[in-house]
């Protein structure tokens, strides 16, 4: 049963998870696509993301252990946003002190959320190589051992990673699938296929071997990792690049692997550039009402780029009844600072810009609104359109 008719939870742990699947037809349409496309939107879990699910287990489990004692313990976690916003909301609820390691890359917002939930803040060099004494993983490793108490959890080699996944997202994309569905669409009644971003490796994992094990064992699954990460096989990374270089997507891919991938669970690479995962998130956004974020348009142009492949379009993209799942990790929220969210998205005025225009009668009209930067502007409709001004 969903939380949503569950009553009165207890607190904001309970509400971690058990996220739906929601059909992306438009976005599908647009892309010439006949089968069933469908996202698991993980940012309307309470922390906001994919990653409240393993904070949930890690901290749980930790605590069986002995390994967290509360009123004693401190978390530190190196990451790249979303599994300390997890980690943070957990610790919060549970009176954990939080210190999390957190490259300059990494957005602001997710800085700003992070404070929110009272979590300490060092921020590590975005070039500094994981095993350098200044990354944000080396940084962590001196602080557990520096500060009395202190606990890395690890979600690079922490096996409760994957196992969040394989106990509750599995679980739950495998219920959702073949609950009696609402439409007459044809469905083959499985998940066929299943698309998902790599970053410590434990989504994609867990998820696999649910489908596969309990579900579905033809299932094909296709990780997605940005171009200058080293996930994908090296046969795969070759054509795309040569060695470790910089991208802006946040959230997934590494210059090193997690001991908590398991490249054998995946079937199929697609390498995704930001440009690519930038836009494929902006069109969702505008036709399907889904406030993704970056890595949301990794995983959603990987999904398009195979599902157009030979193999993928002949067995999935173009077959009526054939579902294919797509996990959208996290929402804009963390991103709405970012010059690819704030970009314009039309070239010029749009035809109701136009309208308006026309509506006001050319005239000169101003009002004040705020801008990305938090300055005063104001909005001014006249014979050149809408445009900016600075507000005096």
């Amino acid at each position: 049963m969903s939380y949503r008719v569950q009553g009165i939870l207890e607190d904001a742990i309970e509400a971690i998870g058990d996220t739906p699947l929601i059909r992306l037809d438009r976005f599908a349409a647009l892309h010439g696509l006949k089968c069933n496309l469908l996202g698991k939107p993980e940012f309307l879990s309470s922390g906001g993301s994919v990653k409240d699910r393993i904070a949930k287990r890690m901290v749980e489990e930790a605590e069986k252990e002995g390994r967290l004692i509360p009123g004693k313990s401190v978390i530190i976690e190196p990451t790249s946003g979303n599994t300390g916003i997890g980690l943070a909301l957990v610790a919060a609820v549970k009176g954990y002190p939080v210190i999390i390691t957190l490259p300059e890359k990494m957005s602001r917002e997710k800085e700003a959320t992070l404070r929110a939930l009272g979590a300490e803040i060092v921020r590590t060099p975005t070039e500094a190589a994981w095993d350098s004494p200044e990354s944000h993983i080396g940084v962590a490793r001196k602080l557990e051992q520096q500060i009395p108490y202190g606990v890395i959890l690890n979600q690079y080699d922490n096996p409760n990673n994957p196992l969040a996944h394989e106990y509750t997202t599995g679980p739950e994309i495998i219920a959702a699938i073949t609950a009696p569905s609402k439409s007459e669409r044809p469905t083959s009644g499985k998940v066929d296929c299943f698309v998902a971003g790599a970053g410590t490796g434990g989504t994609i994992t867990g998820v696999s071997r649910a489908l596969k094990k309990t579900h579905n064992a033809e299932c094909v699954v296709v990780g997605v990792d940005p171009v200058g990460s080293i996930l994908a096989p090296d046969n795969v990374n070759k054509e795309v690049q040569s060695g470790v270089c910089t991208y802006q997507v946040e959230g997934i891919g590494y210059d090193f692997l997690p001991k908590v991938l398991a490249r054998e669970s995946i079937d199929v690479w697609e390498k995704i550039n930001d440009e690519e995962a930038f836009a494929a998130a902006r069109e969702v956004i505008r036709v399907e009402s889904l406030l993704v974020g970056g890595s949301s348009g990794s995983a959603l142009a990987g999904a398009l780029r195979y599902l157009h492949s030979s193999d993928g379009f002949e067995r999935f993209g173009n077959v009526e009844g054939k579902n294919v799942v797509v996990m959208l990790p996290d929402s804009v929220r963390n991103y709405m600072s970012k010059p690819w969210f704030l970009a314009p998205q039309t070239a010029g005025p749009t035809v109701l810009a136009n309208q308006i225009e026309t509506a006001l009668g050319n005239a000169a009209t101003t009002k004040p609104v705020a801008s990305a930067n938090g300055t005063t502007e104001r909005l001014q409709v006249n014979s050149n359109g809408l445009s900016r001004s600075a507000a005096h």
